[in-house]
């Protein structure tokens, strides 16, 4: 497979799936109309993909007749009902799955034979910034593993992970930023309460949370050194850094994560 011209195609166009589909097109590697998706709702889905420049298809068995690579998006629970009856079509292209809790294994059981890998992307994939958790095993030839690695790496940082850490992974990427926009929203809202108008809060504290991040990125620095920083003794910060101490933060966050993977 090549980069530039191969043609992808999303069994499923839900959020996660529109999500890759925009940040591809974002990143001006992989033009819509090299786009393709199949979904549930085939009025709505034409709606969403002519906006896109992408193509609509009446069902899997015509996108995947059309594709060079397929993205499987639906829900967990569909997998096997939707997919089974490929099985035949699937030998011949590879797919991506964004599926949480199917593995390569799990996918082997029901169309063997066929080259997969799975991953669990998250949202930010919109706009490059994504994280996406990629199972090291594989069943993709060398070349096609190479693409869609390249493919992947447009919509922000591939993590590989073995097997048993997938879940977790795609957890923390995946679920982290809904926790992460309640600190948005949350943080705004007290600057709302002080007097700052909500659109301005907003910008604010999102600002502080990219910028943050990208600090972290850039220099590789422990976070406690970071908080550290800010931190002057007796000063402001980390009177702020104690409340949020003893209202548990930290462990309230290992535990929305513990919940998760039950």
């Amino acid at each position: 497979m090549d980069i530039e011209n191969v043609k992808i195609g999303f069994i499923g166009f839900g959020n996660m799936a529109s999500a890759m589909a925009d940040g591809w097109i974002a990143s001006g590697r992989v033009a819509g109309d090299r786009l393709y998706a199949c979904a549930g709702s085939y009025d709505r889905l034409v709606e969403r993909t002519v906006a896109r420049g992408m193509h609509a298809c009446v069902d899997a068995a015509e996108l995947v007749g059309k594709v060079d690579l397929v993205v499987v998006a639906i829900k967990p629970y569909m997998i096997e009902r939707v997919l089974a009856p490929l099985a035949g079509e699937l030998r011949n292209v590879p797919f991506i799955s964004v599926a949480a809790g199917w593995d390569c294994a799990a996918y082997e059981k029901v169309v063997p034979g066929t080259r997969h890998v799975s991953t669990v992307p998250n949202t930010p994939a919109s706009i490059n910034e994504g994280v996406i958790a990629c199972e090291r095993t594989s069943t993709l030839a060398e070349d096609e593993h190479a693409c869609v690695h390249e493919l992947l790496g447009l919509l922000g940082s591939v993590v590989e992970v073995e097997t048993h850490l997938l879940s977790v992974a795609g957890t923390v990427g995946g679920c982290s930023p809904a926790f992460i926009a309640m600190v948005i929203e949350a943080l705004a809202d007290a600057a709302v309460k002080h007097g700052i108008p909500r659109a301005q809060a907003y910008k604010m504290v999102s600002q502080m949370v990219a910028g943050t991040a990208k600090l972290q990125l850039a220099t590789g620095a422990h976070p406690g050194i970071m908080k550290d920083a800010v931190c002057s003794p007796g000063g402001t910060t980390i009177k702020g850094v104690a409340e949020l101490e003893a209202a548990g933060m930290r462990s309230a966050f290992i535990r929305a994560i513990d919940a998760i993977e039950g």
